[in-house]
């Protein structure tokens, strides 16, 4: 792997040393299990300064990164691995850390990788989840996700359960306050029209657990909120934190989005700058 994938440059501030210095990857970078949000915040603080992109422009970026030669699953692998750390660093500030397990809803497409990746992080920093898939299929729909829901077959740490309808969504509220943070790795870029079951389902299960003081934590976006306009569905999540990616996305500063995305961690992935633009 080519050590500019798992590195980002940050330029020198006004008044600093003259020197680049390198930030690793979220998944090549060790300290942040040692890390506070104020601390992911300052280590990802070049991805928060740079320009928004709409959920469409993020799209092309992602492909044009892979037409580059870094992996989708690579590109996966630091989303969840930042989406981790962010999990980690939340369930300790609202003091839930020995609470119970983190519990990650995971819809069937990358977004949902980027919670299986998450689950996987926190096994290897000693904490314990529930992954729950929501969808119809047994297994993830999309060949990276797939590889990483096969990759928590090994891990004590994780329990993994297939929700393919709503009433399996409704018995995971009996105890919802015993979970440290609920991941919302359901849906991400944009979502148009209703939600159907059962992700309409585990929407509800995630404002049924803020309601009872569980923490939220979105992936990319809060499920119902569109990337781009920041337009909603009905219903939608509301986050306390969200972790995004690359780059700010308009539809999270967009007065609705906004308002439901609670405090914004953007995280670098290592989608090269010149995939920005094509």
């Amino acid at each position: 792997m080519a050590a500019g994938r798992d590195c980002h440059r940050r330029s020198p501030r006004p008044g600093s040393l003259l020197r680049v210095l390198t930030i690793p990857l979220p998944a090549a970078d060790p300290t942040l299990i040692e890390l506070d949000l104020d601390g992911l915040a300052a280590r990802w603080a070049d991805a928060a300064g740079s320009s928004p992109i709409s959920a469409e422009a993020m799209t092309g970026a992602d492909r044009r990164a892979q037409a580059l030669g870094v992996s989708g699953e690579r590109l996966m692998e630091h989303a969840g691995s930042a989406v981790g750390a962010a999990a980690r660093a939340l369930a300790a500030v609202a003091g839930r850390s020995d609470v119970g397990p983190v519990l990650v809803l995971a819809g069937p497409g990358n977004n949902g990788g980027d919670g299986l990746v998450a689950a996987r992080w926190l096994a290897r920093a000693g904490i314990d989840s529930v992954v729950v898939l929501v969808g119809s299929a047994p297994r993830p729909t999309t060949p990276d996700a797939e590889r990483n829901w096969d990759r928590l077959d090994a891990l004590d740490r994780v329990r993994r359960i297939h929700a393919s309808a709503a009433r399996d969504l409704h018995i995971l509220e009996r105890g919802i306050e015993r979970t440290a943070v609920v991941i919302d790795a359901l849906l991400g870029t944009g979502v148009w029209g209703v939600l159907r079951e059962p992700i309409r389902s585990a929407v509800e299960l995630c404002r049924k657990a803020r309601a009872a003081g569980v923490p939220v934590l979105a992936v990319d976006t809060p499920t119902g909120v569109d990337l781009s306009s920041g337009e909603l569905t009905d219903p939608v999540v509301r986050a306390d934190v969200t972790v995004t990616f690359h780059r700010p996305k308009t539809g999270l500063l967009a007065r609705r989005g906004k308002a439901l995305a609670g405090r914004v961690l953007v995280a670098p992935i290592g989608i090269p700058r010149e995939a920005d633009h094509g």
